[in-house]
């Protein structure tokens, strides 16, 4: 009996520290990011036009969230967040990096520490496939970054699915060399995603993959055929509704190949995966964001709360589901932990790795906050913020509008301003909102 329990201790140590056996044996990681897919548009999210069988699955089969969010309602600063592990602004990345100088809004601090630089001295071999959208220049690629290997886009949007350029320029590379596939950009992701997980089933050392699409973001262009299977499916739909279901049913096809790859390949039961987008759906292309205000570039929920779930066979129950409030920065941590890698520098995520083990995890003891920066004429370089302390959400969605209180819990719409009624607790939320306001305002974001 004593060695028995002796070894139940043993085996509960090899979980906290992110072993699969006794052993020692590490997991191999994958985090999934797609990009501006609504809190509304999976099956599992209530969506009823279309179907997401792959993705579905994954949120069956492990940890699902309710109260995820991403760290900014538009693609590169959550990017940031995820990869550093810190608020967005405090690694120059407060808004969205451009082709442009006139409208860039990051610049990817030099000495800021990225996941794969955390997992290197632990034996990881790391990869990104997909999209980059963190710095076009030579000191800001992928391999300078610490990653071992990037196939992949290094800009933001493709401005076409087929053609893969942005404002006339090729940004597709293998490493730092150009590369020109053939097809649909959620096909060659998928596949290049296939062919490293066949790769790495021949090596002894464990892997993170960083799998990026830029599906289902705008051009919404997807495969003809799947469109028109979309349809003649679903009577009634609307062309652009029915364009937009057709790419996300599309990106979830890629996804399975993906999943059955890695269970193909026998890796698939010593593997940590991680699903999430990177801000909410975009509702001028069809997007739904459930019965959350806002979208896609806004501070309400619908900006900035997303679909996302873990997944660990033999590790995170299946079923599991919860409303835990944690956020894009907390997966740095998160996967840390689980690939037994120190963390010697400071960084604002938390883990949530306790949860999803099944342990009583109490909420985060914090404040959550939420910034961007933006051009064009509606912004001209302004910053739009919020930020939510318990169940209190403090908001500024533009530069020109008066900020907002809501209580979540009573108003989860946000459909009723409390500032005015309420100026004690509005006091408190904004006081904290000032403070974070000037640690950002201490960080470069253009390249000196």
């Amino acid at each position: 009996m004593k060695s028995l329990v002796s070894l139940q201790i043993l085996a509960g140590l090899a979980l906290l520290l992110g072993c699969s056996t006794l052993s020692g044996a590490k997991p191999n990681i994958i985090v999934i990011i797609v990009d501006d897919l609504g809190y509304g548009d999976l099956s599992s999210y209530g969506a009823e036009d279309l179907r997401t069988p792959h993705v579905d699955r994954l949120m069956e089969s492990g940890m699902r969230f309710d109260s995820f969010y991403a760290n900014c309602p538009v693609c590169s600063p959550t990017r940031a967040a995820l990869l550093c592990g810190r608020y967005q602004e405090l690694v120059g990345v407060p808004g969205v990096v451009r082709t442009h100088a006139p409208n860039n809004w990051g610049y990817l601090a030099q000495d800021a520490i990225l996941l794969p630089q955390v997992l290197k001295p632990a034996g990881y071999h790391s990869a990104i496939i997909g999209k980059w959208h963190l710095g076009l220049e030579e000191e800001n690629q992928p391999t300078r970054r610490g990653f071992d290997f990037f196939h992949g886009f290094l800009g933001d949007m493709m401005d076409d699915y087929y053609h893969h350029r942005r404002h006339g320029n090729h940004y597709m590379r293998r490493n730092e060399e150009p590369v020109h596939p053939k097809g649909h950009a959620t096909d060659i992701f998928s596949q290049w995603a296939v062919e490293y997980l066949a790769g790495r089933a021949q090596k002894e050392e464990p892997f993170f993959l960083y799998l990026s699409y830029n599906a289902p973001h705008t051009p919404i262009q997807p495969p003809a055929d799947w469109l028109e299977k979309v349809k003649k499916r679903e009577e009634g739909i609307s062309n652009q509704r029915a364009k937009l279901v057709a790419l996300i049913e599309h990106m979830d096809h890629g996804i399975g190949k993906v999943m059955s790859k890695l269970k193909e390949t026998g890796l698939a039961e010593n593997t940590f995966v991680i699903f999430v987008s990177d801000n909410g759906g975009q509702a001028n292309v069809g997007a739904s964001n459930g019965a959350l205000r806002g979208e896609k570039q806004e501070m309400y929920e619908g900006g900035l709360r997303v679909p996302a779930c873990a997944v660990w066979p033999g590790r995170i129950r299946a079923g599991g589901r919860n409303n835990f409030v944690a956020a894009t920065m907390d997966i740095f941590p998160t996967v840390a932990g689980a690939a037994g890698a120190k963390i010697e520098h400071a960084i604002d995520g938390r883990s949530f790795l306790p949860l999803l083990f099944g342990d009583d995890q109490p909420a985060f003891d914090r404040d959550l906050f939420f910034t961007r920066r933006e051009g064009g004429e509606r912004y001209m370089g302004e910053c739009i913020w919020a930020m939510r302390r318990g169940n209190w959400k403090l908001v500024k969605n533009t530069p020109m509008t008066p900020w907002e209180l809501f209580d979540l819990a009573k108003d989860p719409g946000e459909t009723t301003d409390l500032s005015k009624e309420n100026r004690k607790k509005f006091r408190e939320l904004a006081g904290a909102m000032r403070v974070h306001i000037q640690r950002g305002g201490a960080i470069p974001w253009q390249k000196r």
